[in-house]
């Protein structure tokens, strides 16, 4: 007998691969942007280098806001991914090598801005492809896969940066070859099930106002906004608050904290992530991941330790990477018209380059007149009302 069309599933293989190719996207940006890119800025400015580095990083999420939403909306109107996603990994690995030949500050900045036009050339059309071949049954089990990309993207920056293992041209060379064997397998042998219901123009309409695709959709991106502040502001300030609490907190030891929240954030996102496709509750993981992060940003408040600092950053880095990986799965789910959807998954990632803009604000207001604890409650406050938005859309599908 044929199986019912309601329980067909992508295959496992694909899925895999599919993850792989999120994280090759990962390993393409964290080493550089992280590591890579302020040692360069640094040699190039010498004392001036954080204001040349906050100039870059500026330019570079401008682009590459812009470039995911136009070319997610060329990606839609031609109707095919794997095109673009190829021609945006060979566009951003050949400027990434070509930034060991680049002297200037200014020029710098300028290859910067086309280096993330590839690069969000291919991250557009690869977000969006999920959302043709991934039927909702598993979207749960999709983000719990897509956990892997952070830690993933964590892991290369440790291991490019490996001593005596390659030169500053090496390690772009090194960095575009692992980018590349992580998202050629998927674009060349994935070989994805087709699910035409996918590629519908808009879903059934909805009996509440509620859960209408509209109010579900400014939710969803109000919620992942409020979350990404609170991540934007500790990824910033971590240290610095680590260093308030014990003077003898090394940035390695912030460093190691950071990829074991990573670490272990991805068998919980697999495990929730299946259990939400497996009783029908696919936002409420969302709803208690965001609310267990007001929780840890509270304890980090009230923290007295560094013992109770570093316990309570746990608990809300862990719940906060689970959020943010499930979240992107169920994205898919919510976007109303099938034929606008790489271009709609870009107005949803500027929900990651905006907070950027805000958050600095944010602590200059709190943390001179109210410390750290102020800047914690305040965040605490954007995570409660992130679960609060997700809150009614967590009744059964």
């Amino acid at each position: 007998m044929a199986a019912d069309p309601a329980d067909r599933r992508q295959t496992t293989r694909f899925l895999l691969l599919y993850a792989l190719a999120v994280a090759g996207g990962a390993i393409a940006y964290v080493p550089f942007l992280t590591i890579l890119l302020p040692i360069q800025v640094t040699g190039m400015a010498g004392d001036s280098d954080v204001t040349w580095l906050a100039y870059a990083t500026f330019a570079g999420a401008l682009a590459a806001s812009a470039a995911n939403i136009f070319f997610g909306w060329l990606s839609d109107r031609s109707a095919v991914r794997r095109p673009w996603i190829i021609g945006g990994l060979l566009w951003s690995c050949v400027l990434l090598v070509g930034f060991a030949y680049i002297t200037d500050i200014v020029w710098l900045i300028a290859w910067l801005v086309l280096w993330q036009m590839g690069l969000n050339m291919m991250l557009s059309a690869l977000g969006a492809w999920a959302g043709d071949t991934i039927p909702d049954r598993q979207k749960g089990l999709l983000g719990g896969l897509l956990a892997f990309a952070p830690a993933a993207g964590a892991l290369s920056a440790s291991l490019v940066t490996l001593p005596d293992l390659a030169d500053a041209q090496g390690r772009l060379w090194l960095v575009a070859m692992l980018v590349a064997a992580c998202v050629l397998p998927a674009v060349l042998a994935g070989a994805p099930r087709p699910f035409p219901e996918l590629m519908r123009d808009e879903p059934a309409p909805k009996k509440e106002p509620s859960r209408s695709p509209a109010n579900m959709v400014v939710r969803m991106w109000l919620a992942r906004l409020l979350i990404q502040i609170s991540e934007a502001a500790l990824f910033a300030f971590l240290y610095f608050w680590f260093r308030s609490v014990d003077p003898a907190m090394t940035d390695a030891n912030v460093a190691r904290i950071f990829s074991v929240i990573l670490v272990a954030s991805v068998p919980l996102a697999l495990l929730t992530g299946h259990l939400a496709d497996r009783y029908g509750r696919p936002f409420l993981p969302l709803t208690i991941g965001a609310a267990i992060s007001a929780v840890g940003l509270v304890l980090m408040a009230m923290s007295n330790s560094l013992t109770s600092a570093i316990a309570g950053y746990v608990v809300f880095g862990i719940a906060a990477s689970t959020f943010l990986s499930l979240h992107t799965g169920q994205t898919l789910r919510i976007l109303p018209r099938a034929k606008n959807r790489a271009r709609d998954l870009g107005i949803f990632n500027l929900t990651n380059t905006s907070p950027s803009l805000v958050m600095p604000w944010l602590a200059i207001g709190l943390v001179p007149a109210f410390g750290f604890s102020g800047l914690f409650v305040a965040l605490a406050a954007c995570a409660g009302l992130a679960a609060m938005l997700v809150a009614s859309l967590s009744r059964p599908t």
